[in-house]
Formats: structure tokens, sequence, C-alpha cells
């Protein structure tokens, strides 16, 4: 199976790189940069730790689509829309894991998924997607008479607040209990703010060291307190996800799934 990477030599791309190569059954067939990156033109493993493959990072995404079986795309969320559009008119399975996509930009990964197999989602870790699935049935057994909050801590170079998975469990908390996250949701709080609206879903966020991801689902009750937590210790288990996510969407039906339907916890 020939696998491309968008944004091979960020951090994430270039551990992907390393998972790509070391995947049984799977072959890197390419990776791109931004325009005007310093990468262009260099070697995609060798830009990885690797010993050189031939394979040279391109600043055009079109080729990387038309050679590939599959794509991943970690990368930045204003490229979106045409790697999602590529990924559709080349029949190619997308795996999308950008978080802090707007409306149009989720709409255009959307569009693609009437065309082809696109596996989107806010993390690729098992690990956090069966904290979804806890979330949202602790949530609904638990009820409003518990308080929701979802705390996160991330590496200080991440550019998104909250994270994509915290919105993901803040939805999952939502939807345990009937309702949706924008008319619950508390992303701020300062000053003489009153009393804590029931049934809210607060959101802290903490930025620092190399962290690569940690959050909490905090259920706070009268006399008791229910954690629900995943802390991550290396970002293998965001592209040992991605990487298993590519491999079951080649060959599906065009539609919009998720880590969960990879799981098969859907």
């Amino acid at each position: 199976m020939k696998i491309g990477i968008v944004g091979c030599g960020g951090t994430m791309g270039r551990a992907l790189v390393l998972e790509v190569m070391a995947a049984e059954g799977c072959a890197l067939s390419g990776g791109t940069g931004r325009p005007g990156s310093p990468l262009i033109g260099r070697d995609v493993t060798e830009q990885a730790g690797l010993e050189p493959s031939g394979l040279i990072v391109a600043d055009n995404a079109e080729a990387l689509f038309r050679d590939s079986d599959a794509v991943i795309d970690l990368s930045v969320a204003d490229m979106a829309p045409s790697h999602a559009e590529l990924a559709a008119a080349h029949g190619v399975a997308l795996v999308h894991g950008t978080s802090g996509l707007d409306s149009a930009q989720q709409g255009a990964v959307e569009a693609a998924a009437e065309r082809t197999a696109v596996v989107q989602s806010s993390s690729m870790s098992i690990g956090v997607n069966l904290m979804l699935e806890l979330t949202e049935q602790t949530a609904g057994v638990l009820g409003d008479d518990y308080d929701v909050e979802i705390v996160e801590l991330f590496h200080r170079n991440k550019v998104d607040a909250p994270s994509g998975t915290s919105l993901a469990l803040g939805r999952a908390a939502a939807a345990g209990r009937g309702g949706e996250l924008k008319d619950l949701a508390v992303y701020q709080r300062d000053g003489e703010i009153g009393p804590r609206p029931s049934g809210a879903i607060g959101f802290a966020v903490l930025r620092g060291g190399d962290s690569p991801g940690e959050h909490t689902v905090i259920f706070a009750g009268a006399g008791e307190r229910v954690e629900i937590a995943h802390k991550a210790s290396s970002r293998a288990i965001y592209t040992q996800g991605a990487v298993a996510a590519a491999r079951w969407a080649v060959g599906k039906p065009a539609g919009l799934y998720s880590m969960r339907d990879v799981l098969g916890l859907a």
C-alpha cells in the first residue's frame, strides 16, 4: 500500500515518515512541504533521519495524491480544502487529523467525502478514542448534577486552543446528555463571573514544555469526583493510529469516517 504524507517536514510529519517506513505491507510514496520551505528538494526519508530513499520533498501535492493509495494530512488547517479536493479528484483515501478547521474548511472535507473515503478525527490515538466513548457514556449516566470540566496540557508550540481533542471530548459529553456543545461550552473565565451555570462544559487550556498531549475530563459532583484521563508520552500513538486508519480506509466506499469506525467502536 502506497502512503503519502502531507507536511512531511514537521514534527508529526517526520514521525509519520518513520512509521510508514516501518509498517509491514506499506510503502512511502512521497511527501510535501509548504511552498518556500527550505526542505523542498531534500530527500523525504533523509530529512526524517533515515537513509536516503530517492523521494524528494515537493511543494505541489498533485503528484503525491496521483501516486498514492492513501494520503495522511496532519498539517495545517488552511491547506485542508486543496488536499481534500485532490483526494476526491484522484479517488485517494484521505486521513485527516488537522484541528482548528473553520466551517468552510470543514465543508471542503465533507464535500470530498462524498467522492472518496475520508477518515477524520481530532486524534488518531486509540486511547483517546476510547476516552471519547467513556466520556459520552459517563456524561449520560451522571447527568447535570455533575459539573463537566475539560483540562488539557500541550507543548508550548501548539497553535490552536482548545485542542481538537478537547473539543471532541466536549462534544461527547454534550451528546451523552442529549445536548450540543455550542450551547453548553464555557471557554473563558475572568473577573466576577458569578456562579457556574448548571450543565455547562468548561475548558481549561495549559501550554508549556514538550508534552505531546494530556487530557482530563472531570465530572465534579457533591462529595465525589470522577476523572477520565489520557496522557501521551510519545507522538508514536498518533502516527500508529494514522497509518492504521490509512490501511483501513483504502478500498472503503466514499464517506466521512472517524477513528471510531476504524476501531470498530461506532
